[in-house]
């Protein structure tokens, strides 16, 4: 045994207090947000085992003269950001697969997809996604014979970058069967040709017709997912992240790595509406891990499908496809009987709806199971809210409904909104600042990997509305635009409320957990339309640094 070693054993066996001794990080810019004092500034943090002990002013440094001083050369530092909706092993898969977000053309997602096949020549199945027709010239959707010319005899599965639609071959079209005398699924829509043939792109629940014959996640798959979704998520600076959508495989992978302590992200975990085994995951009751890692006590549900696919489900028709409505994707028969299960047996319901049918069906849904079994102090949500109706606005505050909203969808989709739904219904669409207003709770997300996880780009287009080149100039509806501070405070304070997690996430107050990021810019100094440049430093999570950016 060395020298070092000895002395090492001694401190562990003669002076456990070493170990415990507070740490405080000083010479910072420390920022974040206090419920009823809005934001509040600091230059020193103090924690220990975990938790954070103070903050304020260097003076605090003579109230712990053991601390172990780490100087934090002026950066920047703000509570860890919350992602109130996301998609974790989704996530881990998206950053091991074909990517097409962004692609200029159809031309240009065959050709990566092809390259993708080439290298990866032992896969049986390509999968990828991103693909968005709108960004396209002609904005017209893709057919599988694009594909077939290139990759003809292996399945090809490219989901659009909503999740709501995808683009598969030939090959995935024999497999699963799907021909011109396939019926549509309730809730889904096989595009087809003028003659009636499925020209290989599948909407919403359409998409089982395929999906059912992927390759099935085994636990080596979800291990590397979860791997590699966590290491970029602590990149980005996120500490925690609500999972919108659990399975039960995943549910009973979850509660694994939190009993191991392999979780390194704290997950808010939305159990499934639809796994068969929903009621038995209910009866389990809610689940807690004594470090906070993982939270499973709500369910996630869906009403209809989204606006790029044309599958959100609106009162009048698309603007731009007269004879289209949407799509409900859980029945409007079923509805009821969904939102009486989960309330009633005391768990937290949110609800994906994106069009203003989706959303008035959600709101009398949750005000009839209200009446019937309760659950109105649930802290439930509506996962998206993307388009609603101005009378229904105000239902949302009088229902107790948070709105859980994603500002990256806003700077995504302003370049084909107006087009699906005209000027008018407009006005009740991204309505951030609308719902602040009249006091509804705004919890903010990234749908990752629908778009991309990184919260600084969320931020930037809550408060400017615009994307990365400044357009369009004073941003898009800029009335519905968000200060830093609301910003900030929906990525975190906020978002912890949406997650009944406000008395131990989503600020830095005493007995909370030290989750915490540094960053290469101070947000309330620099332009507002340079906030999505930011990098993270450093990440830290239960004061235990878990990220630090290369030099």
């Amino acid at each position: 045994m060395t020298i070092r070693s000895l002395i090492y054993s001694a401190l562990l066996i003669l002076s456990p207090q070493v170990l415990a001794n507070p740490t405080a990080i000083t010479n910072v810019k420390g920022y974040h947000i206090i419920p009823d004092g809005g934001l509040q500034q600091f230059d020193t943090l103090v924690f220990e085992q975990g938790k954070v002990l103070a903050n304020g002013n260097a003076e605090l440094l003579k109230r712990y003269p053991n601390a172990t001083v780490v100087d934090g050369q002026g950066q920047t530092l703000l509570p860890g950001l919350t992602d109130a909706h996301g998609h974790l092993l989704g996530l881990g898969e998206n950053l091991m697969q074909v990517d097409l977000r962004g692609l200029p053309s159809e031309k240009a997602a065959v050709a990566k997809v092809k390259s993708y096949q080439a290298s990866n020549p032992s896969l049986n199945w390509i999968v990828g996604r991103g693909w968005n027709q709108v960004l396209w010239p002609g904005k017209a959707f893709p057919t599988a014979s694009q594909l077939d010319e290139f990759i003809p005899d292996k399945p090809v599965w490219l989901e659009r970058v909503d999740g709501h639609a995808a683009w598969v071959n030939s090959k995935a079209l024999q497999l699963a069967g799907i021909g011109k005398d396939t019926l549509d699924p309730p809730g889904g829509q096989i595009i087809r040709d003028d003659k009636g043939n499925p020209t290989g792109v599948l909407i919403d629940n359409a998409m089982w017709l395929v999906a059912e014959h992927l390759p099935k996640s085994d636990a080596a798959m979800m291990q590397a997912s979860l791997k590699a979704a966590i290491e970029h998520l602590l990149s980005l600076g996120i500490t925690s992240m609500h999972d919108a959508g659990v399975d039960q495989k995943t549910y009973d992978f979850y509660q694994q790595q939190a009993k191991d302590g392999q979780l390194q992200v704290r997950i808010y975990g939305m159990l499934s509406a639809a796994d068969p085994k929903l009621k038995e995951m209910l009866e389990a009751g809610p689940f807690q891990d004594t470090e906070d890692m993982l939270w499973v006590r709500s369910v996630k549900a869906f009403a209809d499908g989204a606006l790029g696919s044309r599958g959100a489900a609106m009162l009048e028709a698309y603007s731009d496809d007269t004879h289209n409505h949407g799509l409900l994707l859980t029945s409007e028969e079923d509805l009821p009987a969904l939102f009486e299960l989960v309330l009633g047996k005391g768990f937290q319901l949110n609800v994906h709806a994106i069009g203003d049918r989706g959303n008035r069906l959600v709101l009398d849904n949750f005000a009839q199971a209200y009446d019937k079994v309760g659950g109105q102090s649930f802290r439930n949500r509506i996962e998206h809210a993307q388009v609603v109706s101005l009378e229904d606005i105000p239902r949302f505050k009088d229902l107790n409904i948070i709105a859980s909203m994603q500002p990256v969808h806003a700077t995504s989709d302003m370049n084909m909104a107006e087009d699906r739904i005209g000027k008018e219904r407009l006005k009740g669409a991204y309505a951030w600042q609308t719902f602040l207003k009249q006091g509804t709770v705004l919890a903010a997300g990234s749908d990752f990997p629908v778009e991309l996880a990184n919260a600084f780009h969320g931020l930037h287009a809550a408060v400017t509305r615009q994307d990365h080149e400044g357009k369009p100039p004073g941003g898009w509806i800029p009335a519905e635009r968000l200060s830093v501070e609301q910003a900030l405070r929906a990525f975190t304070l906020d978002a912890a409320y949406a997650a009944h997690q406000e008395k131990v996430l989503g600020n830095l107050e005493s007995g909370k957990w030290a989750d915490f990021i540094l960053i290469d810019r101070n947000i309330f100094e620099v332009p507002n339309t340079e906030i999505w440049q930011t990098q993270v430093l450093q990440t830290w999570i239960a004061g235990q640094q878990q990220f630090q950016r290369a030099e």
